[in-house]
């Protein structure tokens, strides 16, 4: 039994992606809440259905996609993992949220576990490879689970779509670059569930998504 369950959190409209399977054990990954009732919904879930998270993964770290760091970390005890390519985002977190009009007081602390391309983390019965998917930002991350048939993309490929490269430290031609090697080589029926919106599969944005041909 593999199950998973996606909340959208704060006013960007981040998908959080809940992951368990048989054994309980959990992983988390990108969990955006931002605001107290949506710290409630993601721990009832967790504490209603008997889980323990064993990881939490930031698939990059862009504010809207860490803002509840600090709330795993206390609720949890659990620091993040991802890569450290990102990290003067994290650090400079509330500057950056005031240029969209929001307020953020926590502090990010660095990564617990920096994670590379090729590396494996595990829970419950499953592996996730670690795929690096730069462009969108330098440390961007995909997560793969194989047995699975899912891919969590981030913000470097949506439905019809790719992530925005008019950001510091991002950069189009290499976005384009990991989604064609790194994403696109993965089997025509993985799904693909992205940072945002709906989800899709390898082999649909293979053969329609516009931005990448």
């Amino acid at each position: 039994m593999f199950e998973f369950r996606r909340f959208i959190f704060n006013p960007v409209q981040v998908n959080c992606y809940l992951l368990w399977d048989e054994t309980k054990e959990a992983l988390l990954i990108d969990c955006g809440a931002l605001y107290p009732h949506e710290e409630e919904q993601l721990k009832n879930f967790v504490a209603e259905r008997g889980l323990t998270i064993k990881h939490y993964l930031n698939t990059h770290l862009h504010f809207d996609h860490i803002f509840g760091n600090p709330f795993i970390q206390h609720c949890f005890g659990l620091g993040y993992e991802a890569n450290d390519g990102d990290i003067s985002w994290a650090e400079g977190i509330a500057e950056r949220v005031q240029l969209f009009g929001l307020r953020y007081n926590e502090k990010i602390s660095k990564p617990a576990r920096v994670l590379y391309d090729g590396d494996k983390v595990h829970f419950g019965n499953q592996t996730v490879e670690v795929i690096a998917v730069p462009g969108h930002s330098a440390g961007s991350l995909a997560f793969y689970l194989p047995q699975q048939k899912m891919v969590f993309t981030g913000d470097a490929l949506f439905h019809s779509s790719i992530g925005r490269t008019d950001l510091p430290d991002s950069d189009y031609l290499t976005l384009i670059k990991s989604i064609k090697e790194k994403l696109f080589t993965l089997p025509d029926d993985t799904r693909v569930l992205p940072g945002h919106s709906d989800y899709t599969n390898i082999g649909m944005e293979k053969e329609y998504n516009l931005y990448v041909k």
